[in-house]
């Protein structure tokens, strides 16, 4: 049995993760935000913990709150997205929001969850996008998403130098029928998540700080 650790868990891809792995039957800590997202989080037989990933004060206390616990996996989920293009600025407030819960609440959360990783010879996997790929870019749609993304990729590569028990990697979940995707997506979560738990199963130490789509393509560069 696996310990997993899910932040940002209450609905969604995080959701999904939680659910499959405790059908797994392994052990699962997830966090969120609101009282409702404890409950039903609880009500699936997870460990819910309160976390905003937005609030540095509440991140800090993490650590504590796992409390010694060796975690075979831990996934950073939280994000939020942003259609705005290259036309118009992002307005500070935007800028905000993306960022903190994109790339801040995951610089946060890494520096105390990863001693927990790397006790257990771990992965550690940030949600990332292919929207993210410099080398891949076609247009400016998604314009502030993207930066926040490509930032969160870097802030795992830097901290795998720090923490070389843990294995870290950033995962794509591809295009996903979400609040976030939208009715139009061609994945439901179910399937995402499904082949996103047959890669993580697939890493190895030499995918550290590499990035991979949800079916194990390794992308060629990034």
């Amino acid at each position: 049995m696996a310990t997993v650790l899910v932040i940002g868990a209450s609905r969604g891809i995080g959701l999904a993760f939680v659910q499959q792995y405790l059908a797994a039957h392994d052990r699962v800590i997830a966090t969120a935000r609101d009282e409702a997202g404890l409950e039903r989080l609880r009500g699936l037989g997870a460990e819910a913990l309160l976390l905003d990933v937005t609030d540095p004060a509440s991140v800090s206390g993490l650590a504590w709150m796992l409390d010694g616990v060796a975690v075979d996996v831990a996934l950073y989920v939280a994000g939020v997205y942003d259609s705005g293009d290259a036309q118009t600025p992002p307005t500070r407030e935007a800028f905000d929001r993306v960022m903190h819960t994109n790339v801040l609440g995951a610089m946060q959360a890494m520096p105390q969850v990863l001693p927990a990783v790397a006790a257990a010879g771990g992965v550690f996997a940030v949600l990332t996008s292919g929207l993210s790929l410099i080398g891949e870019v076609t247009s400016s749609s998604a314009w502030l998403y993207r930066v926040s993304k490509a930032a969160l990729n870097m802030a795992l590569v830097g901290a795998r130098h720090s923490y070389p028990g843990a294995t870290c990697v950033a995962l794509d979940p591809g295009w996903v029928r979400t609040d976030m995707g939208g009715p139009s997506a061609p994945l439901t979560a179910e399937r995402s998540v499904a082949d996103l738990r047959r890669t993580l199963a697939s890493v190895t130490a030499d995918d550290n700080g590499h990035f991979l789509h949800r079916d194990g393509r390794r992308a060629a560069s990034w």
